[in-house]
């Protein structure tokens, strides 16, 4: 008789850090499906922006200690062709120094970002928030919707791959539904599917336009489960319905771009919402910038009337005192 495992909760979390995605590091932790791990994970500058930073820490950014990921988790049982599931339990915010509340930053980092050309300087901000609400500034207050950025397994090919890009085994997805109560999907390429985690985030507009959320050190419980044979092409994910933000009570405000090419008229709408910022709500550029990428969601609209597809970029009225 085979003696059933005991699902374990490991209460020690794991902070080991890397940086990029590569089968040959060692696991810092076995671990088998059906158990909870609690990851202890640094905001994406790697320590390198703190509460009382300015735009020239952003200028002076070490790219190569940006977003490490902790890591990695040897899934017992994985094997290729199977696909882990992380169900996202639960996080805790990282208090500042200080204060009673937690803390997060929003950059512009010159080159980076969807509006790279249009935001070549440096430019730093630091928003506050607890469990309920992020106060981008004293006018503007945001849902707290934590989330981990950066979530993924290791590659079959070898070597060492940057964490900036999504892949098809994960990796930097941002995508801010993966909330308490979603459950990811993931394709296993190598035995022990090799996990890692990073990246976490207090909120995000859909497109992160900027390049940077509500970054922020938090803690965050993930279970694992395994789907044997599953052979997903891709990550896939489910939601509870109470995992959606009610934060449209008020209504939207949405600008478009249209076009043939979805990255272009992608620019276009947010160019349009800066310019509704400004006018509107006498937002500067960078702030209306960094406010897109925290709050505003880019959709596609329409794909299929050739030659031009649509994208909107809505913003929630109701995050205005």
């Amino acid at each position: 008789m085979t003696r059933p495992h005991i699902h374990t909760i490991h209460h020690q979390p794991i902070s080991t850090q890397h940086y990029g995605w590569d089968n040959s590091l060692p696991p810092q932790l076995r671990a088998a499906p059906g158990d909870t791990l609690d990851f202890a994970i640094q905001d994406a500058s790697g320590g390198q922006i703190n509460e009382h930073s300015t735009a020239a820490d952003v200028l002076n950014f070490d790219f190569s200690r940006t977003n490490p990921v902790n890591g990695p988790v040897y899934i017992e049982g994985a094997e290729p062709g199977d696909v882990l599931s992380v169900e996202v339990l639960d996080f805790q915010e990282s208090p500042g120094s200080g204060s009673s509340s937690a803390w997060g930053w929003t950059g512009i980092l010159p080159g980076f970002g969807l509006l790279a050309a249009d935001f070549p300087n440096p430019w730093l901000h630091i928003s506050r928030y607890d469990r309920e609400k992020v106060v981008f500034t004293p006018e503007i207050t945001l849902p707290t919707r934590p989330f981990t950025g950066t979530i993924g397994l290791a590659p079959a090919e070898p070597g060492l791959h940057s964490v900036v890009p999504p892949r098809r085994v994960g990796g930097n997805l941002d995508i801010h539904d993966l909330t308490r109560g979603a459950k990811l999907y993931l394709p296993v390429e190598v035995p022990g599917a090799l996990f890692s985690v990073g990246d976490t985030h207090a909120c995000q507009g859909d497109g992160e336009v900027c390049g940077t959320a509500v970054e922020t050190a938090m803690n965050v419980q993930l279970k694992f489960g395994l789907l044997k044979g599953a052979n997903y092409s891709a990550p896939r994910f489910e939601l509870p319905g109470s995992s959606v933000a009610t934060v449209g009570s008020k209504g939207y405000y949405a600008t478009t771009g249209l076009g043939p090419d979805l990255y272009v008229a992608a620019q276009d709408a947010i160019r349009a919402m800066i310019d509704h910022l400004g006018r509107e709500y006498r937002l500067d550029a960078p702030l209306a910038y960094a406010l897109c990428s925290v709050a505003v969601d880019l959709k596609i609209s329409e794909i299929v009337d050739a030659p031009n597809w649509v994208v909107s970029a809505y913003l929630p009225r109701g995050i205005f005192g």
